[in-house]
């Protein structure tokens, strides 16, 4: 579990078209970045993601999930088609798209993973922690974690 600091309230968030409903109880007080190609392909640009150590869901109707890897699954919502959260399937983690609920200012970005792959036509104005994408897998690897 990670060390972040947690919000006191609960995070409600939806879909563009409400028929998902997300709400996180004790959500991480920071913000995961992903740069990777996948995510590009997956949201048009970097994955913004927040955890929490509890959440609930209502609308699973209109959930679908896609398995992207052999370590990965991300879902949407079948009527909008908005994003909803990234699973990493050896721990079951989730992160849960940013977008999806208001939250406060100030938030820090933990970490943006996958460094390399990021285009050069945007940039980031927060100084955060930074990793490429064989630092990340030889994380990954180090703590166990196979991907062939």
């Amino acid at each position: 579990m990670s060390e972040a600091e947690r919000l006191a309230e609960p995070l409600h968030g939806r879909c563009l078209c409400g028929s998902v409903k997300i709400t996180l109880n004790a959500a991480h007080a920071e913000v995961d970045v992903c740069h990777c190609g996948m995510c590009q392909r997956w949201g048009g640009s970097m994955y913004a993601g927040i955890e929490a150590d509890d959440f609930s869901l209502s609308g699973e109707d209109a959930i679908a999930t896609y398995q992207s890897s052999e370590w990965a699954e991300r879902a949407f919502c079948k009527k909008c088609g908005s994003n909803l959260w990234y699973k990493f399937l050896p721990t079951g983690n989730r992160t849960f798209l940013a977008g999806l609920f208001e939250l406060p200012s100030g938030l820090p970005i933990k970490h943006q993973i996958f460094i390399d792959d990021k285009p050069d036509w945007f940039d980031i104005a927060q100084d955060s922690p930074k990793k490429t994408g064989e630092q990340i897998i030889a994380e990954a690897r180090a703590a166990g974690f196979t991907f062939e």
